[in-house]
């Protein structure tokens, strides 16, 4: 198959390459280097740069005889799209549906979506499952759900494929080091904690540590990049085999707690990462965790890289080259 990572040079986009061009695929990878980089791309890859917002660089993409996309370009930080709804409108609703319309005019059927656990807003029940409500608590999470409804009604009234893959945390680079690109101003956990451990920041802050939890700090399920990547590669083969458009949950079914990373990177690095308790932030439930069960039987799909120590060995490795 022809395959159109768009946002194929960020940190998820380039790992899903890496796995595709191991499967001997023909990639092409589009994006706009705004948060993705160069160090990223892979020679076997053709690489277009260009935005989703500029439907004529999309075009010249899809008639290059794609048989699928990957759509992961998108804005992601959720407080930023608490302050800036209409950036987060223009990239994640009106961008994708450039995609979408594009594949219509070119012909191209199956697409996989980056989705998000953002979805699900506060927990109802745990562990989350994909007939748990959806009621997001952030506009990122909002422009993730819409996009999954614009796809059920592609599906519907025009006949497009798709699996909306619902990623929890992603965390962790490839062991082999083939992608070297860190991810610029980082917002998730562990590369903060990555960025102390450098030098590059002082100390962490923990947003509360008076949570009902065993420890007092938040807990949520963290999912290494890699197997995010290889569950890509099998929804693609099953959009192919099944042609059957579904939502499904990526995660370990695993919860850890913040100061249970900490302690766990200071005894993985052997290096202390001083940290300070600060207020919690708004709209951080306690506990998020996955049920992952129709992930597993529907795709076949098993997370074998996600090992705590996995997770963080793979990181700070690629963290000490860039930091050397």
């Amino acid at each position: 198959m022809h395959i159109l990572v768009i946002g194929g040079a960020g940190y998820i986009g380039s790992h899903v390459v890496h796995a595709l061009l191991q499967k001997n695929e023909k990639v092409t990878v589009f994006d706009n280097l705004s948060t993705g980089q160069k160090v990223n791309l892979f020679s076997k890859a053709q690489f277009i740069e260009g935005d989703i917002l500029d439907k004529s660089s999309l075009l010249n993409a899809m008639r290059q005889d794609v048989d699928a996309v990957i759509l992961l370009a998108a804005k992601k930080a959720v407080g930023e799209s608490m302050e800036n709804p209409a950036l987060y409108s223009q990239n994640n609703i009106s961008g994708m549906l450039n995609v979408l319309n594009t594949m219509l005019e070119t012909g191209v059927k199956n697409i996989v979506f980056s989705s998000s656990a953002a979805v699900y807003g506060t927990p109802q029940y745990l562990p989350i499952d994909e007939a748990h409500p959806l009621n997001p608590m952030s506009f990122y999470g909002f422009t993730k759900l819409e996009t999954e409804r614009f796809l059920k009604w592609y599906h519907e009234l025009k006949g497009l494929n798709y699996i909306a893959l619902r990623y929890f945390n992603a965390v962790g680079y490839d062991e082999t080091g083939a992608i070297r690109g860190l991810e610029q101003n980082p917002q998730n956990l562990l590369p903060i904690i990555m960025e102390v451990a450098v030098g590059k920041r002082e100390s962490l802050n923990i947003y509360g540590n008076d949570y009902d939890t065993p420890d007092g700090t938040c807990i949520r399920d963290y999912i290494h990049v890699t197997d995010l990547a290889d569950a890509h590669v099998k929804a693609l083969q099953h959009l192919k085999e099944q042609k059957e458009s579904l939502s499904l949950n990526l995660g370990t079914e695993k919860g850890l707690s913040v100061l249970e990373m900490v302690k766990e990177t200071e005894k993985v690095i052997q290096r202390p990462i001083p940290y300070q308790y600060a207020p919690r932030r708004a709209g951080d439930p306690a506990i998020i965790t996955a049920s992952a069960h129709k992930a597993k039987t529907i795709l076949n799909w098993t997370p074998t890289h996600s090992s705590l120590e996995n997770i963080i060995s793979s990181t700070w490795a690629v963290y000490l080259k860039y930091y050397k």
